[in-house]
């Protein structure tokens, strides 16, 4: 069978939903920013049991305990792909077996956005469940083998990221600890708390948008809170906004930020690979924006 050819009408009609990750340190509020998002769209996926935080707030929550239940989840949210085998997580009767128990996937008709409650807690229950495959056993000696754990573990939270990254119709925003250390020349370096490199290197490929939730100093010589969003910024921290739309520091505020990266088509660039006279630049965007 061909596949079908989506025409630039029907793929500018598509809604744009945005997937993302937003790293801080603990206690700078990355929980809090449920109560910028509207409850009644907003599905909150509570991996910490740290809900203290959003006491009162009203929308609904799902509370996974083991890496088996994120996987659950994960194919009920972004339906079964047809790339993997029908027996392989993920696959045609993983979902189907996953929806019998849940229902059917209109049940999630009612929300538009998944937040995700740490990355950094789903990547303790996968390295606790992968210690306990066989892969993570040594053949020759039969005690286990940590690098074998490693290996399924990175294996395993990309194709979870991934999976989730898939749900065409649905915001999906990852929130993770945001370690920070000194290097070989005594110079500050973050990097996301998740266990083993693997997940920490090929996250920012795989969602849209990487934020780094930190207190940054105002103008009028206040600290706030703010999101960094763009990958050359002054404060090392790590970004990347793939849809071009925000400035270097944004407001903490979750619906107002997909508000923006979801506003007016950008102008394309003409033939030259230069924006049109009548259109302003990137950086003068930006520098518009913070103004």
């Amino acid at each position: 069978m061909a596949l079908p050819i989506i025409t630039a009408d029907q793929r500018l009609a598509e809604a744009r939903c945005v997937k993302g990750c937003i790293f801080g340190k603990s206690g700078i509020g990355k929980t809090s920013l449920l109560w910028t998002l509207d409850p009644k769209t907003t599905l909150f996926l509570d991996l910490e049991a740290g809900d203290l935080a959003i006491e009162g707030w009203t929308g609904d929550a799902l509370r996974p305990r083991t890496w088996a239940e994120c996987r659950d989840l994960a194919v009920f949210i972004g339906g079964p792909n047809p790339a993997l085998r029908s027996d392989q997580a993920y696959g045609e009767a993983h979902f189907a077996a996953v929806a019998e128990r849940f229902g059917p996937p209109s049940v999630l008709d009612r929300y538009e956005t998944i937040f995700v409650d740490s990355i950094t807690v789903a990547g303790r229950l996968c390295f606790q469940w992968c210690r306990g495959q066989p892969e993570a056993m040594s053949e020759k000696t039969g005690k286990p083998d940590v690098r074998g754990a490693y290996g399924l573990h990175g294996r395993e939270m990309i194709g979870w990221l991934t999976q989730l990254q898939h749900a065409r119709a649905k915001n999906v925003w990852f929130v993770g600890i945001l370690d920070e250390r000194l290097d070989d020349f005594n110079r500050r370096v973050f990097s996301p708390q998740i266990d083993g490199s693997k997940t920490g290197l090929e996250l920012p490929g795989i969602v849209d948008e990487v934020l780094t939730m930190a207190e940054v100093k105002a103008e009028d010589g206040t600290n706030r809170r703010a999101f960094i969003c763009q990958t050359l910024n002054t404060f090392g921290f790590p970004a990347k906004d793939r849809s071009g739309r925000l400035a270097m520091v944004e407001e903490p505020h979750l619906g107002r930020l997909m508000a923006k990266i979801r506003g007016p088509s950008r102008q394309p660039l003409d033939f030259s690979g230069r924006l049109p006279a009548s259109t302003p630049s990137h950086a003068a965007s930006n520098d518009q924006t913070k103004e």
